[in-house]
């Protein structure tokens, strides 16, 4: 993770994961503002090779790996989280990923939601996006 832009407390920090996505978007993976953090839509890409397993549990767990760099990053953990989206094209790869993402955010218990839509490219089986609260 790379810090874009570091500002005072009370202004906006920009963090970028390498995603080529960010530039081509024209997003951030992460944005804080004061104690408040929001990590945008996280895929199961790797984003060093942009690569992708074709396994949405594989998938679950390399987003939230990305999710955990993009809080590490912002000062804060899994631990701070207090909302959690989880985007699907098919429902029935949600029940696999649960063992997953019980691990990552069970002990925040934060409010959570899950959709079923469309995601921007097909390989993609999962979308997590959070917003956490630092301290």
């Amino acid at each position: 993770m790379a810090v874009l832009a570091s500002r005072p407390v009370g202004e906006r920090q920009v963090i970028g994961s390498g995603s080529s996505f960010e530039e081509q978007i024209g997003y951030a993976r992460a944005v804080v503002v004061d104690d408040r953090v929001y990590v945008s839509g996280t895929t199961g890409f790797h984003y060093a090779t942009m690569t992708i397993e074709d396994d949405v549990v594989a998938q679950a767990e390399q987003a939230v790996r990305n999710i955990e760099a993009a809080l590490v990053e912002a000062g804060c953990s899994t631990a701070d989280v207090v909302r959690v989206r989880y985007l699907l094209p098919e429902r029935d790869d949600f029940e696999p990923c649960w063992p997953v993402l019980r691990r990552a955010f069970g002990a925040a218990r934060p409010a959570a939601t899950m959709q079923v839509c469309g995601l921007s490219d097909p390989r993609m089986r999962i979308e997590i996006e959070v917003d956490a609260v630092r301290g």
